[in-house]
C-alpha cells in the first residue's frame, strides 16, 4: 500500500500514537487510584459548627 497518499499514513500515524497515550495514561491513572484507595484516609470526622 505505498502508493496512498502521505496524508493518509500521517493521520493513522497521529490516531495510532493519540490512542496509545490516552490508553496509557488511562491505565496509570487507574493504578494510581487503587494505590490511593488501599492507603485509607484515616481522617476524623469532621462536626460542622453551623
Amino acid at each position: 500500500m505505498p502508493q496512498m497518499s502521505p496524508l493518509w499514513w500521517l493521520t493513522l500515524m497521529l490516531m495510532f500514537n493519540l490512542m496509545l497515550m490516552i490508553s496509557s495514561s488511562m491505565l496509570y491513572f487507574n493504578q494510581e487510584n487503587k494505590k490511593i484507595k488501599k492507603k485509607k484516609y484515616n481522617m476524623n470526622k469532621i462536626s460542622w459548627l453551623w
